[in-house]
Formats: C-alpha cells, structure tokens, sequence
C-alpha cells in the first residue's frame, strides 16, 4: 500500500519506491530505500511527515503515493 493509506504512528517497512529514476534518486538522497523503517507522524492535506532514520522528512502527497509500505 502507499505511505499515504499508512496510519499515524505505525512503523512500516518500505517495500519499494515507484516513480521514475530521478523520482527515485531523490527519494534515495532523502533515506527513503527499500527495506528501512518509516512512521508517518503527521498528516495535513494528504501532506505527510515523517520518521525515517532518526529524522523528520516532510513529503507531499504526489511523492508519499510513490513509496510502498
């Protein structure tokens, strides 16, 4: 499912990263890669942010419906 549908909170592993490559590069750069954890800790708008390796990344709702949980 897409980070978007994940609940507050919850600790998901990401499964994999849609989009293009340079989609894909930036989410990357970011620490979003396949097999590390992510908690969504606030939603606005379909606006998400997040916990990713010790760190809050804000993502809008087009990049938050590219990475698989």
């Amino acid at each position: 499912m897409p980070l978007t549908l994940a609940a507050l909170g919850e600790e998901n592993i990401i499964r994999r990263i849609g989009g293009n490559a340079e989609v894909r590069a930036h989410l990357q750069n970011l620490g979003f890669v396949p097999g590390s954890t992510v908690t969504v800790v606030s939603s606005m708008s379909g606006n998400l942010i997040v916990r990713i390796k010790e760190a809050r990344v804000a993502v809008s709702k087009e990049m938050a419906q590219k990475i698989f949980v």
